[in-house]
């Protein structure tokens, strides 16, 4: 059974992604890409669909320690035998012409004698590859295990290598004081040669330079700093070098309900996570990235607007049709398992105004646009005007009916002003009057049907009831203060209808069917920093220091947060981590800071 989400700890190259258990387990492994099929996925089922486990076989082998090597993704874990220690550090080289992983066990004390396994099974644990020994062309001595199948090879290095077992390789060795043993297992095509060995000594030091030398030019020194860094590394690390695309998360189909059915593929570039990433980078010291992102959203949106995607896959792919793994158990046996995401053909009315809104961020930090970047703005803006009277699935990709949400049309709201705003102050060209009516229309419509003057709140849906975490964007976007008496009303209508006893957020009562789906779901943790950011900008000091303290308390020994989680069970749930969570992070420390918190 796969180990409890918050003990998974992530590994990248800027590629991928793998998820390595507090016991030494790699669970999960997509090769070459973060959205590629995996080699390792018993993360999803049992050790059978894939893992390579490496930790000490006496049974009463404990881990007394493991964390991150300082700003960087090298990961040290500790381990306490009876006969002495070993640490193993794991790693995956930044900038190497092949993807691999480096797994280092360095004896500390005493002789510890070592159990490793692999099984690798790509193609999401359907094939069992062709397993063989080779000379290493490298050195004479030295065998290589490699595994083929079809357009995928991966070859295993090291001294100790497994034996075969039964569709597995398991095998011994021991570990005296000051002695490395080292493993690197790397993916190439299997119509390429082998690759040779690398320098693990030279790649370990260079991995942990860049880390280091990347964190180092964060522009934060407010309150949690080490929490809003750590939030900054796993945005970087979830992003793809190349491309530029980030990832809302590296896994699939972890759970929002334990057992349940609201299983999603998370690894895929959402342009509402791409767009506030560009801010948070920019926001913090990082304008070359943040312009990077940009190019990589204009080059996904580049076509017709009537071909607009919420998502793309990490290059920009558009296909990214849903479909489920039906031989995988998954999570803890929550199924179904997916690859691909439906939602991928929603309409969903608030992305426009995402986009808009943070590259009008971009022109306010000195950001110059292009023939190119501005006319596609243009077109994004005629697309929200073809499709101003159409209902649409919201920001929580509703599988119901389509609705009027009130946060979408807010967004439709922030897509013109994002217009107005660079005509008027920047000097671009457009049909500024056109848009200033759309604006102020928006505007009207969404104060007389999105605000229930009874409840004292804005409601989810046009003429609706409930509410919906969702609402707490309004302010963020300018459609009104903070302290605004509608919104405060709003607020405490939230606190009152989604604040659970424990003091998270939920994003919307799942029992009344609006989402198309069956009830049951945990608080979603980026609403409850959305929450923290309104106390703080709103004068509720107390109560901000006070849900900010407990939401990083959440977060793992690593620093990583997932995305929801089960106040009850005391664990993490959904994919992991979490774009999207750690984003709102930054955005709810930075609220604090501003305020003086």
């Amino acid at each position: 059974m796969a180990a409890p989400i918050e003990d998974y700890a992530l590994l990248s190259d800027l590629h991928t992604g793998p998820l390595i258990s507090r016991h030494g387990s790699v669970d999960w492994l997509c090769f070459p890409r973060f959205d590629s099929p995996s080699v390792f996925a018993s993360l999803l089922g049992q050790e059978d669909h894939g893992r390579w486990l490496l930790a000490p076989s006496p049974a009463e082998a404990v881990v007394v320690d493991r964390h991150y090597v300082d700003s960087t993704f090298v990961l040290e874990t500790k381990w306490q035998t009876n006969s002495g220690k070993v640490l193993v550090t794991d790693f995956m080289p930044v900038g190497g012409v092949h993807p691999s992983l480096v797994r280092r066990v360095t004896g500390l004390s005493g002789t510890v004698s070592m159990h490793q396994e692999i099984r690798i099974r790509p193609q999401y644990a359907t094939v069992l590859p062709w397993l063989s020994r080779i000379r290493d062309s490298t050195d004479a001595s030295a065998q290589v295990l490699l595994a083929m199948s079809g357009p995928d090879a991966l070859s295993l290095r090291g001294t100790c290598l497994p034996q075969a077992e039964d569709h597995r390789h398991a095998g011994e060795f021991t570990v005296q004081q000051g002695q490395n043993v080292d493993f690197h297992l790397t993916w190439f095509h299997s119509y390429q040669d082998v690759p040779p060995a690398i320098d693990i000594d030279g790649s370990l030091d260079d991995t942990i330079l860049y880390w280091t030398t990347w964190a180092a030019n964060c522009r934060y020194d407010g309150p949690y700093q080490r929490a809003v860094k750590r939030s900054l590394l796993v945005l970087r690390a979830l992003t793809h070098y190349e491309t530029g695309g980030i990832v809302a998360a590296p896994t699939t189909s972890l759970p929002e309900e334990f057992g349940g059915p609201r299983n999603w593929d998370y690894r895929y570039c959402w342009l509402r996570d791409a767009s506030l990433t560009l801010e948070a980078m920019l926001t913090h010291g990082y304008e070359s990235e943040a312009l990077k992102w940009r190019n990589w959203l204009l080059r996904a949106l580049a076509g017709d607007p009537e071909d607009l995607q919420i998502m793309y896959g990490v290059g920009g792919e558009r296909d990214l049709t849903e479909r489920e793994l039906l031989h995988l158990p998954g999570y803890q046996d929550a199924r179904p398992v997916r690859i691909g995401n439906a939602a991928v053909f929603q309409h969903q009315a608030d992305v426009v105004g995402e986009v808009m809104v943070v590259l009008e961020r971009l022109r306010l930090a000195g950001g110059k646009e292009d023939h190119f970047s501005w006319a596609l703005q243009r077109a994004l803006l005629g697309s929200v005007d073809k499709h101003f009277e159409e209902k649409d699935l919201g920001l929580w990709e509703m599988r119901g009916a389509p609705q009027y949400f009130t946060h979408s049309r807010v967004m439709m709201w922030a897509a013109y002003d994002s217009g107005v705003r660079a005509v008027r102050d920047h000097g671009l060209t457009g049909p500024l009057g056109h848009w200033e009516r759309r604006r102020d229309r928006l505007a009207a419509e969404i104060m007389e049907r999105g605000f229930n003057p009874d409840l004292n709140c804005f409601t989810q849906t046009y003429g609706g009831e409930q509410t919906d975490a969702a609402l707490l964007v309004l302010p963020q976007v300018g459609f009104l203060a903070y302290d605004d008496r509608r919104m405060l009303g709003t607020v405490a209508r939230l606190e009152k209808e989604l604040l659970t006893s424990e003091g998270l957020l939920m994003r919307y009562r799942t029992e009344t069917g609006v989402d198309g789906l069956a009830p049951g779901e945990h608080p979603f943790l980026a609403c409850s920093f959305w929450l923290v950011e309104q106390y703080a900008r709103s004068r509720r000091r107390a109560d901000a220091e006070n849900l900010m303290n407990a939401l990083v308390g959440l977060c793992n020994d690593l620093g990583l947060l997932s995305e929801e989680y089960s106040m009850d069970e005391k664990r993490m749930a959904g994919n992991f981590p979490q774009a999207f969570s750690h984003l709102a992070l930054i955005r709810a420390a930075e609220a604090m800071h501003s305020q003086g918190i």
